[in-house]
């Protein structure tokens, strides 16, 4: 089976806001995995068993937390956080990697973290961002989604509106910046495929309030 979306997952309480994100955006969707990144195996058997188990133990408490016991759970060697993810979502064709916010973010922002600010730069692929705190409330849903009117890429637009179809949501005014999603695409010129932020775009995402999708120009993303 194919896999959708790909949630960074470490067992830290920002990335339980990915978690929360993850269901969100795919409630019913059987084609969601956890990837835990590890940057290189350890040189002695005995360490290298203990940081095997320790890998394996958060993934399946990340899989209990979003109640799929059963969900699919990759251990991923790379050096690099964002090029490990980037890799394991190419072989397992998915158009989505879901992070939390960096640590120090405060609660109702999302600001991506140091692996997630590369795919943002360099990447090829759909990125979300869970608002710090996600994880604290229970209620919360996507009930609103917004598409910055600095976002030409239709891609964004396509994107916004397919979810908000599939998942009851309202397309609110493009200033919204305090909807539950904000969607954007790259800038005008932007490579097919790729993630090229404006300025004014991140701009945008510094102010709003609430999590982040981010599409690759010329990919609408059909989750």
């Amino acid at each position: 089976m194919s896999t959708d979306v790909i949630i960074s997952y470490d067992g830290t309480a920002n990335d339980d806001d990915a978690l929360a994100l993850g269901r969100l955006l795919a409630p019913n969707s059987t084609s969601v995995a956890l990837a835990y990144i590890r940057h290189s195996p350890e040189f002695d058997p005995k360490r290298e068993e203990l940081a095997r188990h320790d890998a394996e133990r958060r993934l399946e408490q990340g899989a209990a937390r979003l109640g799929k016991p059963d969900l699919p759970r990759h251990v991923v060697f790379s050096a690099s956080t964002g090029a490990g993810l980037e890799d394991l979502a190419s072989s397992e064709g998915a158009s989505l990697i879901v992070f939390g916010s960096d640590y120090r973010t405060p609660p109702g922002h999302a600001e991506p973290t140091t692996s997630a600010q590369r795919l943002l730069e360099i990447g090829g692929i759909g990125i979300a961002v869970a608002a710090a705190g996600l994880r604290d409330n229970p209620d919360a849903g996507i009930n609103s989604i917004a598409v910055p009117a600095v976002v030409e890429d239709e891609s964004a637009k396509q994107t916004a509106e397919t979810l908000a179809q599939k998942l009851g949501a309202t397309v609110r005014a493009a200033e919204a910046a305090d909807a539950d999603l904000i969607v954007v695409g790259s800038q005008p010129g932007a490579p097919a495929g790729r993630v090229v932020l404006s300025g004014s775009a991140r701009t945008m995402l510094d102010a709003s309030l609430g999590s982040v999708l981010v599409v690759p120009s010329g990919k609408p993303l059909r989750l």
